[in-house]
């Protein structure tokens, strides 16, 4: 039988305990929505904020009292982080007519001349298109042994080769969580893959909630039953 004050000094603490797991578990997603949208913003606005106060300045010449408004760190976040947003719209808007697809090819074949540019602009563009396009009959996204063969994480196929031997190896890319757009890249055997049917948004959702959101059905992780060869395009490099 507990002592009499044994029992008052218990409920507190129960209710202290129920109440910070319920409210970090209510706090977890309005904080990893928060850390992807200052990624996304920052990076944006970073981009666009030389500009911004080069136009804000040259106001200045003429309105020194607007310039002086305008100049303050939050300002110039917002309206280059829009500007930004702006220049993309068009820029895709323009690589939807002739005339911006010929500007835009200008640009790669300047961009690969550059010796140590077009390395970098090359394999960048490729991943780029691999991520946006999925071809008929190719998969994608996979489960590997990662970090360790006791565990699978997610990656996504980004081009397969042969090695010495004659064996058909992968590279996977394996994204991190919240933020995809760190991680690893592992050279994976095609016979350790594991299929997924997962599309590469519904990967990316799951990815980036840490696993609340995505598809219901998993494959055979543990291997149980022989895994299927999966089917992955060969790009060249």
């Amino acid at each position: 039988m507990p002592a009499p004050g044994e029992y008052f000094v218990r409920v507190p603490e129960l209710h202290v305990k129920r109440y910070l797991i319920t409210g970090l578990l209510a706090f977890i997603p309005v904080w990893i929505t928060w850390v992807v949208f200052k990624f996304v913003f920052t990076l944006l606005a970073g981009v666009g904020a030389p500009l911004v106060t080069g136009i804000i300045e040259l106001i200045g010449l003429g309105a020194p009292h607007a310039a002086q408004a305008l100049h303050r760190d939050w300002v110039v976040s917002i309206i280059a982080f829009v500007l930004t947003i702006v220049a993309l719209y068009l820029l895709g808007w323009l690589s939807t007519r002739v005339l911006g697809r010929r500007i835009l090819g200008t640009i790669d074949n300047l961009l690969e001349r550059i010796p140590l540019v077009h390395t970098i602009y090359g394999g960048v563009k490729k991943l780029m298109t691999l991520m946006r396009n999925k071809p008929g009959g190719t998969q994608r996204v996979v489960l590997i042994d990662f970090p360790s063969p006791q565990l699978k994480s997610i990656g996504f196929v980004t081009r397969t080769f042969t090695d010495a031997s004659g064996r058909e190896v992968a590279a996977v890319y394996v994204p991190t969580t919240p933020n995809p757009t760190g991680g690893y890249l592992e050279l994976v055997p095609t016979e350790r893959l594991v299929a997924t049917d997962w599309s590469m948004d519904q990967a990316m959702a799951f990815i980036v909630s840490g696993g609340a959101v995505g598809p219901e059905t998993l494959p055979d992780v543990e291997g149980a039953s022989p895994r299927p060869a999966v089917p992955v395009e060969r790009i060249a490099p």
